[in-house]
């Protein structure tokens, strides 16, 4: 299969990206990755990239976005770091990717047993991670619905907040990037929530953050 150029890439809308992103993770789960030649790809990608979505996701060793939307060389914006979390780096890798390059779509991929979200449940504190947990705590303020051992120890509390921070972090890229708020509300580009289990492999869309096509209300972030 063939890498994307400018004319596949050009030829996506925001909602036939996200289609390919669920086919390929439904290929994905049930074990039928596309046979891809990758050397011939590395060639076909030599003179330019089209990747067609960027995907924001956690560092997680478990959750490459190549691999759980089965997608080969060239395909995929991948930002990683942990917890997902949104910076100014990651606003302006986003603006290039969707500005610049013409991605299609954003999805923003949270997972299962997060350690990041766990670190921020449990307040842990070192070194240059203190900072990063402390963009994931305003996440575990807004949940409400669980309120005894609101630890790492609780999975569901984990789960939920995990949920939260990542339809906060959505809200986050509307409301911190101008150029990319213009693009969704032009219907230009996309952009989505989701979570990746990584215990089936099987990536769960927040259809309530979709903005595709007609937008819909995202779910209002508070501190």
């Amino acid at each position: 299969m063939k890498a994307h150029n400018k004319i596949s890439q050009s030829n996506l809308t925001p909602e036939t990206a996200l289609e390919v992103l669920r086919e390929g993770n439904e290929r994905f789960v049930n074990n039928l990755r596309i046979n891809r030649n990758l050397l011939q790809q590395v060639n076909q990608t030599k003179e330019g990239q089209w990747p067609f979505a960027a995907v924001v996701s956690c560092m997680d060793s478990r959750t490459s976005a190549e691999l759980i939307f089965d997608q080969g060389l060239g395909d995929i914006f991948s930002i990683r770091l942990a917890g997902a979390v949104i910076s100014d780096n990651v606003l302006g890798s986003l603006e290039y990717a969707c500005k610049v390059a013409g991605s299609k779509i954003i999805v923003v991929l949270g997972h299962t047993h997060c350690g990041a979200i766990k670190g921020a449940c449990d307040n842990v504190e070192m070194g240059n991670l203190t900072g990063l947990l402390g963009k994931i705590r305003p996440a575990i303020f807004q949940e409400k619905t669980i309120r005894e051992n609101r630890t790492s120890r609780n999975e569901a509390f984990v789960e939920a907040v995990t949920h939260i921070h990542t339809e906060r972090s959505v809200q986050a890229i509307m409301e911190q990037s101008v150029i990319l708020a213009e693009m969704i509300d032009k219907g230009e580009v996309g952009i989505i929530g989701a979570m990746y289990d990584v215990e089936t492999g099987v990536v769960t869309f927040h259809e309530h953050t979709r903005r595709i096509g007609q937008p819909l209300e995202v779910t209002e972030a508070k501190a």
